[in-house]
Parts: structure tokens; C-alpha cells; sequence
């Protein structure tokens, strides 16, 4: 009954220490989110940077399979190349080693303070102020950490635990055998930290030496890299590659030290145990196990990810995505994917203008050499808007501070930019049934047209940078401008009523020239629209996220 109730402790020390890492990175992960969207915006193809940036983020978000599934989730949504997700991963491997020696601490017996910790962190977690109640999570999870290992250890004062757990790596004390295993219960739990952890305080407590210890630590490297490949179920096929990538680091540098630890036991055994604390000894061969295994690959990412391509090899039915930067793994890092869905608004908005400037040069030449190219453009217009509201819809709930203003304008944007998609569309259609009717307007009315669509482009282009870039917003001149389609609207009114005066149109002619001028005024009216979207509702000051 005594080892059934031991079994019990330390399920629910495991379940305690989980939690309390779950708390305390999802509430790092909140803090930390401008941080975090500052290191991925400097993220480019130097592989050091790159490094960094991966060791940063999960240093900040303690947890290496976040960061890893955020590294999917960009490859995913197009936003990052493999080779730099590649060295965001490696970073991340080295990241993750700050939780083992978190952890390591347990030795110090915290366990009071870390109860006070637990307290102060649920005390602060009622307070109103989402900052402070999120840094009160960051402090309960901290102290649910050490709670948990606590709760562990507690379990192995039980003789006949030890012994169980003894007997067990007595058995298998093989390091292939010592390998599976740390594979198998890193897999089962989802975390390489706890299976850290229970080692940690198993080699404390005698219940497996360190010799053993070192290889099950080998195979929770490998374990961890179960999360990642589940979150790229149903993925693009570079996301795909990215798991993979992820498999091959770990499973590469578990080979290298297996083979030397299995040849050099007893003297690297011995070399760690001059630090005299076992779980230290633990902690930091982890590092050096992730650090090395960094520097040895390093400079083969390029092999690396040729070696994944050959592993998930393209598939030729595969079409390109409309999607580019937005996907639902982002959702774990909202202050991240508010800055994604900003670049997907981007990228529809660049559909539509691409298309808008199509479909009038089809009233123009009425050639309907665009037709079938500007008919696909709008569906991924109407795809892309569909979809960012959806993401929209999901990211609403978890964002907090600046960030509800900008997720709030956003859905304005998408409609805003999704209609101008909409008038673009309709040039078409008129240009198309103007040839049909064999109609045409005069030298006079396309010079007219043209000035008033190249105030337009103006517009456009203004607009959509104050969107990028709150701090060079030029709303004063967008403003003019709009003003300007107004009154070019009146004047080209009052000059087609001048021609249909002097019989120089057609009234049938008339409306679609009417049409036409009515449509580009509506267009001005959505990007002042777009352009005004930055402006914080509480004043006069652009919204900015930088």
C-alpha cells in the first residue's frame, strides 16, 4: 500500500511540475510577446543570428517545443525558409537547457519558498491589470515547478520506490535500453523538462546512477521532438520538413554522444562528479549535449535540409496557398500572429491593387487579356478575407493591451480592402460588356478617367504604407487627396453632361462612365478608410506595435 501511495506522490508531483511549466510559459509567453516580435522581425539568413534568436525565445517562453512548433507555424504560413527555421531550432535546443538548470535548484530544498511563490502568484493573478496578472502566473508556475519536484522527491522516502526504480535501471542497464526509455516517457508526457526534472530527482535520491541518467537524458532529446511532429499533421510540406529537421538534430547529436559516452563512461562519469551535486552534473551536461551538438551542426544546415527534402519529397499535386503568413500555431504567441495577420492584410491588399489596376486598363483597352487572371485573383481575395476573419475571430479572445485596438481595426481593413477587390471586379465586368456592346469612350474621357484613378494609385499607396508603418503615416495628405476624387468626380460629371449635351456620348455609354467614376470615389472612401484604421479611437495618436 506504502508504494502504491508513492506511485501516487510522484504522478502528482509529474502532474504539478507540468502544470506549473504549462502556467509559467504561457504567461512568459504574454509578457514577453513585444520582446518576442522584436527578436523574430531581426530573423534573417545568418545562422548565428538566427541561433540567438531560437535560444532568446525559448529562454523567454521556457519551453522549446513552443518555440519549435512557432518555427512550424511560420514555415507553414510561408514566412520563414527552412534554413532559418533550421537555426531557430538549434537556438531553441540550447534555450530549453535554462529549465534544467531551474530545475537543478530543487537541490537547494526551496520547497517553502516556493510555496510562498505559489501564493503570491494566485494572489496577483486577481488583480484587474492583465500585466500583473500574468506575471502573477509567470510566479504560481514558477512555484508550481518547484512544488512539484517537491512532491517527487517526497515519494522516493519510501525505500521500496528507490528499490522499484533501482531494479528497473538495473535491468535495463544498457544504454540503447536507457535511450528507449528516456524516449518513450518524454513522449508520453510531452515534455523533455519534466522527464528532466524526474531524473533529476531520482539521481538525487539513488534511485539511478549517473551513468545511467546520462543516456535517458540522451533519449528525452529525441522524446521531445514528438510534439513537433504531431503539430505538422496536416501542414505544408516545408512545415513537414521542419518536424524533421527538428528529429534529425536530436537524433544525430544522441548518436555522436551515445557513442562517446558509451567509449569514454567512466571518465566522463568521472569528470562530472568533481562538481560534487548530482543534480548539477545532470543540468549541465545538457547544455554541453545541446551547445556541442549546435556547434557540430551548425555548419551543415544547408545538408541538413537537403536531407529533408529527401525525406518529404514535393508533391506535384500540391497548389500554392493564398495563405501566406497566418496559421493557427501562431495562436499560442498572440502578440506574434497579430503582427502575421498585419502581413497576410498586406498581402491581400497587394492582391487587390494588383487586380484594380487590371481590371482599368481592361476599360481602357477592353482586351479581356486579364479576365481570366483577375477572376482568380478575386477568389483568393475573398479566400484570404475569409480566412484572416476566422483568424481574427480565434485571436480576439487571447490578445490584451494595444493589441484588442489593433485586432479590433484589422477586421474593418479586411472588409475594406476585400470591397475595393469588389470594384475591381466590377471594371472588369463593365469593360467586358462595353466591348460586347461595342462601345467605347472618347480620347477626352479616358485622359479624364486616368487623372482620376491616378489619384487613386496615390491614395493607395499611401494608405497601405501608414498601415505598415504607423510612424511615416501621411494622413494629411491621404485626406487631400480623397478630397480630390470628390471634386474630380463633380467635374467629370459635369463634363460628361457637357458631351451628352453636344451629342458627343450616349446616354447608354453615360452610365458606364458614371459607373466607373462613382467606383473609384467608393475606392478612395475604403483606403481613407484604411489609412484612418491606425488612429487610436481614444485620440489622435497612430496605434503602433513597434
Amino acid at each position: 500500500m506504502e508504494i502504491f501511495e508513492s506511485v501516487l506522490a510522484l504522478l502528482a508531483g509529474i502532474g504539478v511540475f507540468i502544470t506549473g511549466m504549462n502556467m509559467m510559459s504561457s504567461s512568459l509567453q504574454k509578457v514577453a510577446g513585444p520582446g518576442m516580435k522584436k527578436l523574430i522581425g531581426k530573423i534573417t539568413n545568418n545562422r548565428f543570428a538566427g541561433v540567438g534568436v531560437g535560444a532568446s525565445v525559448t529562454a523567454l517562453i521556457q519551453s522549446s517545443a513552443a518555440t519549435t512548433v512557432m518555427a512550424i507555424g511560420f514555415v507553414n504560413a510561408g514566412a520563414m525558409t527552412l534554413t532559418q527555421a533550421t537555426a531557430i531550432i538549434m537556438g531553441a535546443n540550447i534555450g530549453t537547457t535554462v529549465t534544467g538548470l531551474l530545475v537543478s535548484l530543487s537541490s537547494l530544498n526551496v520547497s517553502l519558498y516556493a510555496s510562498v511563490l505559489a501564493f503570491i502568484g494566485v494572489m496577483m493573478m486577481f488583480v484587474k491589470k492583465d500585466r500583473v496578472k500574468n506575471i502573477g502566473g509567470i510566479i504560481c508556475g514558477l512555484g508550481l515547478l518547484f512544488i512539484g519536484l517537491d512532491l517527487m522527491s517526497a515519494s522516493f522516502k519510501n525505500d521500496a520506490i528507490k528499490d522499484m526504480f533501482s531494479n528497473i535501471f538495473t535491468a535495463i542497464d544498457f544504454p540503447l535500453l536507457l535511450l528507449l526509455f528516456g524516449v518513450v516517457f518524454t513522449a508520453i508526457m510531452q515534455s523533455s523538462s519534466a522527464m528532466t526534472g524526474l531524473i533529476i530527482v531520482m539521481a538525487s535520491k539513488g534511485a539511478i546512477p549517473l551513468s545511467n541518467a546520462l543516456f535517458v537524458i540522451l533519449g528525452a532529446n529525441i522524446g521531445t521532438c514528438v510534439t513537433a511532429l504531431i503539430a505538422t499533421i496536416g501542414t505544408s510540406i516545408n512545415a513537414r520538413r521542419t518536424g524533421i529537421i527538428h528529429l534529425l538534430f536530436n537524433l544525430i547529436g544522441t548518436i555522436l554522444f551515445t557513442i562517446v559516452i558509451w567509449v569514454l563512461q567512466e571518465p566522463i562519469v568521472n569528470l562530472l562528479s568533481k562538481i560534487n551535486n548530482v543534480s548539477y552534473e545532470i543540468a549541465i551536461f545538457h547544455v554541453v549535449f545541446n551547445v556541442a551538438t549546435t556547434a557540430i551542426l551548425l555548419p551543415f544546415i544547408k545538408y541538413l535540409v537537403k536531407l529533408s527534402e529527401l525525406i518529404v519529397k514535393d508533391n506535384k499535386n500540391d497548389k500554392e496557398k493564398a495563405i501566406r503568413f497566418i496559421d493557427d500555431r501562431l495562436l499560442a504567441t498572440p502578440a506574434i500572429a497579430v503582427m502575421q495577420v498585419k502581413r497576410e492584410i498586406e498581402n491581400m491588399a497587394n492582391l487587390a491593387k494588383i487586380n484594380l489596376i487590371k481590371s482599368f486598363e481592361e476599360i481602357k483597352t477592353q482586351s479581356a487579356n486579364y479576365k481570366e487572371e483577375i477572376d482568380k485573383r478575386e477568389d483568393e481575395i475573398d479566400y484570404i478575407n475569409s480566412e484572416i476573419t476566422k483568424f481574427l475571430i480565434k485571436l480576439s479572445p487571447l490578445v490584451s493591451g494595444i493589441n484588442v485596438k489593433q485586432v479590433g481595426s484589422y477586421y474593418h481593413v479586411v472588409n475594406d480592402i476585400e470591397r475595393i477587390g469588389d470594384h475591381a471586379q466590377n471594371f472588369l465586368e463593365a469593360s467586358i460588356e462595353m466591348h460586347d456592346k461595342k462601345l467605347s469612350f472618347s480620347d477626352r474621357a479616358k485622359v479624364e478617367l486616368n487623372e482620376m484613378f491616378e489619384t487613386i494609385k496615390k491614395m493607395y499607396d499611401i494608405a497601405i504604407s501608414a498601415f505598415d508603418d504607423t510612424k511615416s503615416a501621411n494622413l494629411e495628405e491621404l485626406s487631400l487627396l480623397e478630397k480630390k476624387t470628390d471634386d474630380l468626380k463633380k467635374q467629370l460629371s459635369i463634363s460628361h453632361f457637357e458631351r451628352l449635351s453636344q451629342e458627343n456620348c450616349t446616354m447608354e455609354l453615360g452610365g458606364f462612365f458614371t459607373s466607373i467614376i462613382s467606383g473609384l470615389e467608393r475606392v478612395g472612401d475604403h483606403l481613407i478608410n484604411i489609412g484612418y484604421s491606425i488612429k487610436d479611437p481614444t485620440g489622435n495618436q497612430p496605434l503602433s506595435d513597434k
